[in-house]
């Protein structure tokens, strides 16, 4: 492969420190599957994953695969990024016969981590979410500022969100700066 095909993620891994560090997470896996979840053959694959199904507004994790519930037919499957063709391919035949859409939408997205005892703060500064409400497992579809995003708890004093790969840079200026010394909330 040559060096001008090889993939690279929005931001390269740009990590900036402040009272809390974010981080873009570079290169991942990142799979669209929307389906009946009443589905056995779905039941199958994700247990083929390691996964379950979860319920609604929840993250399942396991090792270095994740999926999210996005709304009452689509899920998001994080897995490693090496992994997400053959994984993809993987769904695709274990759901062939139904009702489905399987999407790679690895190199359409971007993911970011915010690490600190204070991650929350960074992110109330520009979502609406109610981290004193959220659970661990919870995930929450938001707009950060003007942007459409996930977010959810990916450790312990860890949140994860996902957007656009377009609003990579806009997104990521935007936790930098909620993330500065100084800043903190409380």
């Amino acid at each position: 492969m040559s060096e001008a095909m090889t993939a690279v993620s929005a931001l390269n891994g740009k990590t900036v420190s402040g009272f809390c560090t974010v981080a873009e997470g570079g290169l991942q896996g990142m799979i669209t599957l929307r389906a009946d979840f009443g589905s056995k053959a779905l039941a199958d694959a994700l247990e083929w994953l390691g996964l379950s199904l979860p319920e609604p507004r929840k993250v399942i994790s396991k090792g270095a695969k994740s999926v999210l519930w996005m709304s009452p037919d689509e899920l998001l499957i994080l897995v490693p990024y090496a992994d997400a063709v053959s994984v993809a391919q993987a769904m695709e035949t274990a759901l062939k016969g139904e009702h489905f859409l399987v999407a790679n939408v690895s190199e359409a997205r971007s993911i970011f981590t915010v690490t600190g005892a204070r991650a929350a703060e960074v992110v109330m500064k520009i979502s609406p979410i109610d981290f004193a409400m959220m659970a661990k497992d919870e995930v929450r579809r938001t707009r950060t500022a003007q942007t459409a995003a996930a977010v959810w708890w990916s450790g312990e004093e860890q949140l994860s969100l996902v957007c656009f790969r377009s609003y990579a840079t806009y997104l990521m200026g935007l936790l930098e700066v909620s993330a500065r010394k100084g800043g903190e909330l409380f």
